[in-house]
């Protein structure tokens, strides 16, 4: 599905996303040489899957963990999650 400028489901997304999808959203419409402007749908589900990847690094300066375990954790769980939406 793409969505139009201007549709109806488009604008009740929106309605209910909370800020940071909201951002990641407004990188995903594309200008077309004609009509209206459209909403790549594959880029906006790469940029969420790229920013929860990103939410799940482990901090290096939390002391209460311990970094190379988590850093291994995350490493194996951001390849899970990779491979199976197909993302390189």
């Amino acid at each position: 599905m793409i969505w139009i400028v201007g549709s109806k489901d488009f604008n009740l997304l929106v309605h209910t996303m909370n800020e940071r999808i909201k951002e990641l959203a407004a990188q995903c419409w594309e200008e077309r040489k004609y009509g209206p402007a459209w909403f790549n749908q594959e880029k906006f589900a790469a940029l969420i899957i790229q920013d929860c990847l990103l939410s799940l690094e482990p901090d290096p300066m939390a002391p209460e963990i311990d970094y190379d375990v988590e850093q291994k954790f995350y490493q194996r769980s951001a390849n899970k999650i990779r491979r199976h939406f197909g993302i390189e």
